[in-house]
């Protein structure tokens, strides 16, 4: 046998054998693994959080547009409020000019935060003829004729706001129209004017400064319907979120955008972070485990913070709400009067959820130098209708009074203003004249809960015929009763707030406050503090209570 080991050992091969070759791998092979990996976990990683970044700032920014909306709509009653109470006064006193511009004027002007630059008040029956009275400036609209004409029917036709857009011309404005009563005589209309050029940069420190805006008239983002904005050229940069608002009998559209981010700088800079971190990341398997856990627990505390945020808006917005308490506030009388031997004190509380305004009000007016009116009443419903409803009878029975009329003749005059078919509201109101020297009370009451008289300890509940409340009848007739007042004796006239409890009979919660009157012998402003406080607890209504005390 030939040895073929030397062969071998010379490089020879074997017979049917190829030679040799080295059959080793590219040892770098792991190395572009890694590499096309870390590229592609990286590249996933940082759309990821590019999109997350991206979605959250269209939410926050859609959220900073409902604030915006909420505060346009905060705003309507300080425009449909005064409108409605002009009106209703120029009803009760016939267009009574002197008085309409007396009560109108702290609403017009240019500047000190008012925001009409003209009222004017016209007659239904007369539109042909221009308004009956002017406050501020010749409204614009008197100069087209035909459609001023044209607007007031609409608005005395409708039961909201009637908002008309002056855009045209030089100067432009906003028109409102609102009538007093359905069957009213008169329409009040103002005009608030628009910036030049439509332009109002944002003020700092403003509530809204870190966005870019654009408010336009009607349902669409319209250059022509546009009222304001606050940059120079149009479309806004940026992301966008868009919002229509109902403003009276029409929309208004909100455009906004952030100035700058406001999900925060991190979450901005994150893709290009995590970016940069992959590519150190592919350097070596080891060192990319450990950077994906970083990135992780960064992602977590990054949505700790966006939840954080989030609860901080919602509690911020709830806050917002809360606006409403302050106008429930703002309806009420700043202060009451205190003539002497007397001492009158009241007390309102929203109910326990604290963000919509109500009906119940109250209000003490002096007549003459020996007597005053005390008024309690109750609007059904809540919200802005029911808030509106209030002010308007309330101006309306100051309106009767300064006209002399007293409550069984002014209460029936109530039920022209509002209808409960209508207008979806009646209301119950509690008259008391009260003769201060005489130590008499008479009461007129419309449906309401009786007053509680208070003497030495003692109380009792002050019978009276109750009549219809006002609204379901327009002819409707009220009886008073008087009422001898002993001295040192205490009067409480409250709304249903105070006593009335689900699934218990009213009877028993009045009785509930005879006896928490009766064991508390307190100053008049401790005592009202004292039964609101323990008697309430968490009624989901409003409250209004008012007390007067002799002091002899």
């Amino acid at each position: 046998m030939v040895d073929l080991r030397g062969e071998r050992e010379h490089g020879g091969a074997a017979p049917g054998e190829a030679p040799l070759r080295s059959r080793s791998r590219w040892p770098f092979w792991p190395v572009v693994l890694v590499v096309v990996v870390g590229f592609a976990v990286t590249a996933a990683l940082a759309w990821v959080s590019a999109h997350d970044y991206a979605t959250n700032e269209q939410r926050l920014i859609q959220l900073r547009a409902r604030d915006v909306a909420a505060a346009l709509t905060s705003a309507l009653p300080s425009i449909q409020t005064p409108l409605a109470s002009a009106a209703a006064l120029a009803d009760a006193t016939d267009g009574n000019r002197a008085k309409f511009e007396r009560f109108i004027a702290p609403y017009v002007g240019v500047g000190n935060g008012r925001p009409f630059a003209s009222v004017s008040l016209w007659r239904i029956s007369d539109l042909d003829g221009g308004p009956v009275a002017v406050a501020g400036t010749t409204p614009v609209l008197a100069r087209a004729p035909a459609s001023a004409v044209a607007f007031l029917r609409h608005a005395d036709a409708s039961s909201s706001l009637s908002v008309i857009g002056l855009l045209s011309g030089p100067s432009p404005r906003l028109g409102y129209a609102y009538p007093g009563t359905p069957m009213g005589r008169f329409v009040a209309y103002a005009e608030g004017l628009i910036p030049p050029g439509r332009y109002a940069p944002p003020r700092r420190g403003a509530a809204f400064a870190d966005l870019s805006y654009a408010l336009y008239l009607g349902a669409r983002p319209s250059r022509a319907d546009l009222l304001i904005a606050s940059v120079r050229r149009l479309p806004l940069p940026g992301r966008r979120a868009t919002v229509r608002v109902p403003f009276g009998d029409t929309r208004l559209t909100v455009t906004v955008s952030a100035r700058h981010t406001l999900a925060g700088t991190l979450p901005e800079r994150l893709p290009w972070i995590i970016a940069a971190a992959g590519v150190l990341l592919t350097l070596g398997a080891a060192i990319l485990a450990v950077r994906l856990i970083e990135r992780r627990r960064a992602t977590e505390r990054l949505a700790l913070q966006l939840e954080a945020a989030a609860r901080e808006t919602r509690r911020l917005y709830a806050e917002q709400r809360t606006i409403a308490q302050t106008l429930q506030h703002a309806l009420l009388p700043a202060s009451l009067p205190q003539p002497p031997g007397l001492q009158i004190a009241a007390r309102y509380a929203a109910g326990a959820e604290g963000v919509d305004i109500g009906g119940d009000w109250y209000d003490v007016i002096e007549l003459d130098g020996r007597r005053l009116l005390l008024v309690v009443g109750d609007v059904s419903g809540k919200g802005l209708p029911a808030a509106t409803t209030m002010a308007t009878l309330r101006f309306a029975i100051r309106a009767y009074v300064a006209e002399g009329d007293e409550p069984a003749a002014f209460l029936p005059k109530l039920s022209r203003l509002i209808n409960v078919h209508e207008d979806r509201h009646l209301a119950t109101v509690l008259c008391a004249v009260v003769d201060t020297a005489g130590h008499r009370v008479s009461i007129t009451n419309a449906g309401h809960l009786p007053p509680l008289l208070l003497d030495n300890g003692r109380s009792r509940y002050l019978e009276a015929p109750v009549g219809l409340p006002v609204g379901i009848e327009r002819d409707v007739s009220y009886a008073s009763t008087t009422a001898t007042i002993p001295a040192g004796g205490t009067l409480l006239a409250f709304t249903d707030g105070l006593v009335e409890r689900r699934g218990e009979s009213i009877e028993v919660g009045l009785e509930r406050l005879r006896a928490q009157v009766s064991a508390n012998h307190l100053p008049l402003e401790r005592l009202l503090t004292r039964i609101v406080d323990e008697l309430r607890q968490d009624t989901p209504d409003d409250t209004a209570v008012a007390g007067i005390r002799w002091l002899s």
